[in-house]
């Protein structure tokens, strides 16, 4: 079951804010327990311990909430929606990691910030909304967003900015398609196949080109990605539980500064202001989504 987002009367600004807080400190641990471990690991590999660690998390509760039911509460009720969201989310999520490594953090932040403008491009494909006129003015904006972050002709594109593009995507399409999961089935029985399924794609795909056995210093960095990967999703959920979407999503652009200042502190990457006129576009595009979304 699915709560329904507050109105604006009801909604509890304040407690969305600490949430949101919650929500930016957990990707932006992230982020740095990424680049720490790729030291050592690749993508793949990451992604492996980071599902299995989550896995052990998610299955520890379905067991102590469910016990003798635990298989009632993660049954799928469409086991092939689950594979494919969870194939784009994999995806994505690897070419977050991969972004990470090649671009400067605030660069990939800005791009990540595109998702829910594709995710306007693509629901009439998925959901089969109708693609409105205002949806083509979020993609044209999205889109100029995109060049001032990547200024193509002013400096040389890299992979690390199709990585950015592609892996928001990737979740735009993770997101459309659990809003499809969402309609049947429990935020548990997704979380418990994410991580389960992600286990399975993270060790067959972490075999190519050897395993690599994590050594002792890194640990704690996979604890702490794994923690953080559910936490940020769980915070961005409750945020959304006490404030609608037009307030919450001013929130996370917060942590374009924030993680623009710890790439500058801990790896020495200039403050670009073309990254935050794109970014700022690129907010004025997925704010003109959010305001028309009951019109539209």
């Amino acid at each position: 079951m699915t709560t329904m987002a507050p109105s604006l009367t009801d909604a509890n600004p304040i407690k969305a804010a600490l949430w949101m807080c919650g929500a930016i400190v957990s990707f932006t641990l992230m982020a740095v327990s990424a680049r720490a471990i790729q030291a050592e690991l690749n993508s793949f590999e990451l992604m492996f311990w980071r599902s299995l660690i989550g896995f052990a998390l998610v299955a520890s509760v379905a067991l102590s909430l469910h016990k003798g039911a635990v298989w009632r509460a993660v049954r799928p009720t469409n086991p092939r929606l689950h594979l494919t969201r969870n194939m784009f989310h994999f995806a994505g999520q690897n070419l977050w990691f991969y972004g990470i490594m090649a671009i400067p953090l605030s660069q990939l932040v800005a791009l990540e910030f595109t998702m829910p403008v594709w995710v306007a491009i693509l629901a009439p494909l998925v959901l089969g909304e109708t693609f409105t006129r205002r949806r083509l003015w979020v993609a044209l904006l999205g889109f100029a967003g995109i060049l001032i972050v990547a200024q193509p002709g002013v400096q040389p594109l890299q992979s690390g900015h199709l990585a950015g593009i592609l892996c928001a995507i990737g979740f735009a399409m993770n997101l459309l398609l659990t809003k499809r999961i969402m309609r049947h089935d429990s935020v548990l029985c997704v979380l418990f196949w994410m991580t389960a399924l992600q286990t399975v794609f993270g060790l067959i795909l972490a075999q190519w080109g050897g395993f690599t056995w994590p050594s002792s210093a890194i640990w704690g960095w996979l604890a702490l990605v794994a923690v953080t990967g559910l936490s940020a999703h769980y915070s961005l959920t409750s945020a959304l539980g006490l404030a609608p979407a037009t307030m919450v999503a001013p929130m996370e652009f917060f942590r374009l500064p924030i993680i623009a200042l710890v790439g500058m502190w801990l790896y020495a990457e200039a403050l670009d202001p073309f990254v935050f006129l794109g970014a700022a576009v690129i907010f004025a595009a997925n704010w003109l989504n959010l305001t028309g979304t009951k019109r539209a």
